[in-house]
């Protein structure tokens, strides 16, 4: 099967794992872990994706002393939490390179205080994350966190301790970003999709949020178009928000890019764990192509639906139809699936991902096409690491006007009843025209074969 064609205007996604892109103002040195000349006390440079490799074995060597990493983007080295003065726990870190923060909180600390949080203040419009740069866990409360509700949050964080916790409030609405989009649509709700993957089974699939895998069974790749995939898992509320959806024609070429817009494609390497202060990049049918950074890890976030656990906190905008899309560094790497916070893209405010390293261990799936390689890309390929502009189709959010977020709102959640999916009506498409129906045009004949990379010249989209 083919895909329609979205106006390069729209920087719209051709998923294909998650692609790492690379926004010219962001592009990070390209450097491997160096050499510290010779001198083990000098901290080496590294890339954001090292960190998890090299905190995990410092954590092993280090034991109850680790306690926390997070990553210095603008000097590009590892900084590994420690508690305690110990001089051979400083060693062993600088020894691999990294540098030591003495700070006051241990792991097992922070890890009692997140379960104190989830038993006496699980309420909805509250979340909360492990913010290494501070040695403490940030509780957000949203704007309908009010009265008694404030009080019990309040009363909770300040019994964890001095400095334990801080709360703050936000001025918007947690909710997920199930409507408004224009790249995947199911039983009236709107998200998009994140990276093509292999199911377990071998058979084509991509991975997009679990809470618009509960919203339908069938998603299509046109507004009232004909279903090109089903729902095989879903996980919303709960350990996650990731859904594994597989391509209802077995011999869809789902390739591992991403088409970042102006006939270009940047090929997807591996998927990564996130690090705190890592540099990262966000695509959604809605807003297009953005950036920002890392802020927490392992976020509990009580949105109306349900409590989610292990996600990933960032300050990157998203808005409604968002959700699903992929976040990504510009080296290749796959970090995360678009679930939800608050905010918009001209205001800003919390953004929470889904891991993909989580999704694919829990689906069985694994990134990519297989024999769908890079090869298939065409002539707009870019290349892992080809400079894109973040703010590349963010004035045109699918058509959408400023008053037509279709229909979001605090009372309108994904996975609503069948007849009030996202809020998206019949007469409310997004914004969408009558001659821009998701980027479906007179040159764009879906079902025109099997390629969903979108990488042939005349046709930009590929999801």
């Amino acid at each position: 099967m083919s895909h329609k064609r979205i106006p390069k205007r729209k920087a719209a996604i051709a998923v294909g794992s998650v692609a790492a892109l690379g926004a010219a103002a962001l592009l990070l040195p390209n450097a491997n872990a160096s050499q510290s000349n010779g001198d083990d006390a000098t901290p080496r440079t590294f890339k954001a994706g090292d960190v998890s490799d090299v905190a995990s074995q410092l954590a092993s060597q280090l034991g109850d002393a680790f306690a926390g990493s997070y990553y210095d983007a603008s000097k590009q080295q590892i900084i590994i939490n420690v508690v305690g003065n110990n001089s051979n726990v400083v060693n062993q870190i600088e020894k691999a390179g990294a540098v030591a923060h003495q700070v006051q909180n241990s792991t097992s600390t922070l890890q009692a205080a997140a379960k104190t949080l989830k038993a006496d203040a699980t309420i909805p419009g509250t979340a909360w994350s492990v913010d290494p740069k501070t040695n403490e866990i940030r509780v957000t409360a949203d704007s309908t966190v009010t009265g008694d509700k404030w009080d019990t949050l309040e009363s909770t964080v300040k019994g964890l301790g001095s400095d334990v916790a801080s709360v703050k409030k936000s001025a918007g609405t947690f909710k997920t970003f199930v409507d408004g989009g224009d790249a995947i649509f199911g039983g009236g709700a709107r998200c998009s999709l994140g990276f093509n993957v292999t199911a377990g089974d071998g058979s084509p699939a991509f991975l997009t949020a679990g809470h618009c895998g509960v919203a339908a069974a069938q998603w299509s790749d046109a507004q009232n178009g004909a279903p090109i995939a089903t729902v095989d898992q879903a996980t919303f509320p709960g350990d996650g928000d990731f859904a594994l959806v597989k391509y209802d024609d077995p011999n869809t070429q789902a390739n591992s890019v991403v088409n970042v817009g102006d006939g270009k494609t940047v090929q997807i390497n591996q998927a990564a764990d996130a690090a705190v202060g890592q540099p990262v990049l966000r695509m959604g049918s809605t807003t297009g192509l953005n950036d920002g950074n890392v802020t927490g890890l392992d976020a509990t976030v009580n949105y109306p639906e349900g409590t989610v656990t292990g996600l990933i906190q960032t300050d990157v905008c998203a808005e409604p139809g968002d959700s699903g899309g992929s976040l990504f560094t510009q080296d290749g790497s796959a970090i995360g699936l678009t679930s939800g916070g608050s905010g918009d893209c001209t205001v800003g405010g919390e953004t929470f991902f889904q891991p993909v390293t989580t999704a694919l261990e829990a689906t069985g799936a694994t990134l990519g096409a297989g024999d769908a390689g890079a090869g298939d890309a065409g002539a707009g390929d870019a290349g892992a690491g080809g400079a894109v502009d973040p703010s590349a189709g963010a004035s045109d959010p699918a058509g959408a006007g400023a008053d037509d977020q279709a229909g979001a709102g605090a009372d309108d959640q994904a996975g609503a009843g069948a007849d009030d999916q996202a809020g998206a009506g019949a007469d409310d498409q997004a914004g969408a025209g009558a001659d821009d129906q998701a980027g479906a045009g007179a040159d764009d004949q879906a079902g025109a074969g099997h390629d969903q990379s979108g990488a042939a010249a005349d046709d930009g989209s590929g999801w």
